[in-house]
């Protein structure tokens, strides 16, 4: 009996780190652009012509440090994520729902029910493109 308490308090606490370092992985950092690659401090200042620059954040995605920059843009938000060469990652921006495909429109409209419609922002990544409220 005590063997088998064992085995199940070792693997609770594998378990247990196993979320630890997952979570560390995908752990936000705020940072100021002294603190940025030089690449990756001219695609900020290029992707963010016309826009207020709202903070600076570094993340650990799939192994890779990613860095992201938080733009307001003509009243709204507008999250540009860039790997350490400078390239664009991902480009998460808010939108009004009747901005986005019927089709898309219709599905979130559908999921919301009698609910109020929130943010809704379209994230284009790896050559693709999908909605999120």
């Amino acid at each position: 009996m005590k063997f088998t308490k064992t085995i199940v308090l070792a693997s609770g606490l594998a378990i247990a780190m196993a979320g630890f370092v997952a979570a560390q992985e995908s752990g936000e950092k705020k940072i100021n652009m002294k603190d940025v690659p030089a690449a990756v401090q001219q695609a900020i200042t290029r992707e963010s012509a016309g826009a207020k620059l709202k903070g600076l954040a570094t993340e650990t995605e799939n192994g890779k440090k990613i860095y992201e920059a938080e733009l307001e843009v003509n009243g709204h938000g507008k999250d540009v994520s860039f790997d350490e060469k400078g390239n664009v990652v991902s480009v998460e921006e808010e939108v009004a729902l009747d901005a986005i495909p019927a089709p898309a429109r219709a599905a979130i409209q559908k999921a919301a029910g009698t609910g109020k419609n929130g943010e809704v922002a379209t994230i284009t990544e790896g050559g693709g493109s999908a909605y999120e409220a």
